[in-house]
């Protein structure tokens, strides 16, 4: 994923937010970064679930990506 890309990952997650804030499980900002604190020590397992051979090691602009979506909905 580019910077550019990143870019508009983030314009569509705002206006995700928006149009369905009610689908979001972390509505808080409070809530979100605690979401994404948990989700950065368990991502590992979505990477393993979904066959995606990602190295956490060199985070890149889909890692981060599929973190703050991820953080949406993660308990």
């Amino acid at each position: 994923m580019t910077k550019q890309e990143f870019i508009h990952f983030m314009e569509n997650l705002k206006t995700d937010f928006i149009e369905n804030k009610e689908k979001w499980e972390n509505k808080t900002i409070e809530d979100y970064l605690e979401a994404m604190s948990r989700y950065v020590e368990d991502i590992d397992g979505y990477y393993e679930n979904t066959n995606q051979d990602i190295d956490l090691e060199k985070i890149d602009w889909k890692v981060f990506a599929d973190l703050l979506k991820g953080s949406s909905i993660y308990e």
